[in-house]
């Protein structure tokens, strides 16, 4: 917590309670980590690099490649072992083209594995 100083607008708080928001922190950070799991190990082992067979392109809405607003949009796709996308979760970018994005990789086709996995997917998008 910051007090208000005359001298130059900001000082620290006291000593006692900066060890107090030290313990507090440390204690939310212990709180929230995760708990390592078989579950998690096996749905971290499922990680992939499997081919994809079959791509759409994401539609860019002409208002954002119009205003130059593009990026990169992060993805996570299950898919199952005939090669379809069941689920796609959105990890980071802008809203209106993660969804887009989203949108095409659920069309996207791998080939074939043993298993269910998680493909790590980054869509680029440049307005040209």
């Amino acid at each position: 917590m910051c007090v208000r100083s005359a001298k130059n607008g900001v000082r620290q708080g006291g000593r006692r309670f900066g060890r107090l928001s030290l313990c507090l922190n440390l204690a939310l950070v212990a709180v929230a980590a995760p708990v390592c799991t078989p579950a998690l190990l096996a749905q971290a082992a499922e990680k992939s690099n499997r081919k994809v067979v079959v791509t759409v392109k994401p539609e860019y809405p002409a208002a954002l490649q119009h205003a130059q607003i593009g990026g990169l949009v992060r993805l996570s796709a299950t898919v199952l072992p005939n090669g379809t996308v069941t689920k796609v979760q959105i990890r980071g970018g802008n809203p209106v083209l993660a969804e887009c994005a989203s949108a095409a990789v659920m069309k996207w086709k791998y080939s074939p594995g043993p298993a269910e996995t998680t493909e790590e997917i980054s869509i680029s998008f440049t307005p040209h």
